[in-house]
């Protein structure tokens, strides 16, 4: 299954894209004996649009376009459920066992999603109710793949209760 996570906006340098790219190597590291590819990175611009609703929908359309047709796709949003790591790591895994071509990790622009992403995704997951930094969201999303793939992996990085 390729792995990929759209975003709106690129990461600076600093200390956020120092800690996600080290996730993102991690997960890399463990991809291929799960049957899984190494992470894919989709950077789109931000809208110069001036209103927000304009640039929802055209970064909307941006990010629906980077999700091939059969492909899960995995949605960041505020309203979106919260899940423990196990859980998320079993769903990834059944995504894979159902021959899913693509999971596509969605993170929106600073204005939110359109409602046409909100409706394309498998999933709406929210890490909480706040509203975080999108340096940070991509080094939680990042950090949550590599977890996942721990888990699946039986590796001890992830010592939750069972």
């Amino acid at each position: 299954m390729r792995l990929a996570l759209v975003a709106v906006g690129r990461l600076k340098r600093g200390p956020e894209r120092d800690l996600a790219d080290g996730y993102r190597a991690r997960a890399d590291a463990l991809a291929r004996g799960l049957g899984f590819s190494p992470i894919q990175l989709h950077e789109l611009p931000e809208s110069r649009a001036r209103r927000a609703p304009d640039r929802c929908a055209e970064e909307g359309a941006a990010l629906l376009a980077q999700i091939p047709p059969g492909a899960a796709a995995l949605v960041l949003d505020e309203g979106g459920q919260a899940l423990t790591s196990p859980d998320l790591a079993n769903r990834v895994a059944a995504w894979r066992d159902g021959a899913r071509p693509q999971l596509s990790v969605v993170i929106g622009g600073a204005d939110g999603l359109d409602p046409a992403v909100k409706a394309r995704a498998d999933l709406l997951f929210a890490f909480g109710a706040a509203t975080l930094p999108h340096g940070l969201v991509r080094v939680l999303v990042l950090e949550q793949v590599y977890r996942a793939m721990t888990i699946l992996a039986g590796h001890p990085y992830h010592r939750g209760a069972p």
